[in-house]
């Protein structure tokens, strides 16, 4: 029987083979080696060469934080409020919130430059109400800024936060509750010293959906910070493809992209075995 299901895997292991494992390969060889050299002489240049671009690692993991935190702040509230409603509800919530997520990624993108560009229907709004000619000026600066770059991970990775939050809250132990408030807590303490510790592998789990790829993102950044905040994917992005051309260095960005996704992995995996602990004690 193992014999037959090694079969059936085989595809899936050639797959993974050809479009996982040697594309990391070649990141790796890229990563190591230097532009010129004539040989695959192992070098560090690539990731020394790194430092000369601090300024934008500080930015991608500023924007990112910041991001994630909004979606924690948005997200674990309507989480729970989803968790404590009824069926029909709760069907309802979870269609809106995939929705958007139907539509094609850089549509949504472009919805959001026809709204915030300086004729665009904020700014129209603006002049319409007054707002505008109370400030002085002809519109309201909104697209080519750091805010409008957060503004687009939250809107794009904001059901990354709400549905693991969700999925853990739904299916917590009532009775772990019950018993809570059997003992005297309030509706307060039952939320600080039952849900909420019960609920961080869920908070984990989409923190690290909502960090990794924001953290990375390029269409976001170059769409709506107008070319004026560039993050690590515009920056992995013109190594490969503009004409700054240096695949070597962008291999080495992406490495380093890569071991911060293992680690934020790890933690994942780590907190969730605690979870399955609480649970049982």
């Amino acid at each position: 029987m193992k014999s037959k299901l090694s079969w059936f895997a085989a595809p899936y292991v050639v797959w993974m083979a050809l479009m996982v494992v040697i594309p990391i390969l070649i990141m790796v060889v890229y990563a190591f080696t230097a532009a010129d050299a004539a040989d695959f002489e192992g070098t560090l240049e690539n990731f020394s060469e790194m430092g000369s671009y601090a300024s934008v690692f500080l930015r991608s993991f500023r924007l990112a934080l910041v991001a994630t935190l909004v979606c924690l702040l948005i997200g674990y509230p309507v989480s729970y409020w989803m968790a404590h409603e009824g069926p029909g509800f709760q069907r309802v919530a979870m269609a809106l919130i995939m929705l958007p997520m139907w539509m094609n990624f850089l549509l949504r993108t472009y919805s959001w430059m026809s709204i915030l560009e300086n004729n665009g229907l904020l700014n129209q709004l603006f002049r319409a109400i007054g707002l505008t000619w109370l400030l002085g000026v002809d519109y309201i600066p909104m697209i080519g800024t750091s805010g409008a770059v957060v503004l687009g991970m939250v809107y794009n990775y904001l059901p990354f936060m709400v549905l693991p939050i969700y999925s853990v809250i739904i299916k917590l132990d009532h009775s772990l509750l019950e018993a809570a408030r059997d003992l005297g807590a309030d509706d307060q303490r039952v939320f600080r010293k039952v849900i909420l510790p019960l609920s961080l592998p869920g908070v984990l789990s989409g923190v690290t959906m909502v960090f990794v790829p924001s953290v990375s993102t390029f269409a976001i950044s170059r769409l709506l910070g107008g070319g004026t905040q560039i993050m690590l994917g515009d920056l992995i992005e013109q190594q490969f493809l503009g004409g700054a051309y240096n695949p070597h260095l962008g291999a080495a960005i992406s490495m380093v992209m890569m071991v911060i996704v293992v680690v934020c992995m790890a933690v994942m995996n780590h907190f969730g075995e605690g979870e399955e602990q609480a649970v049982m004690l």
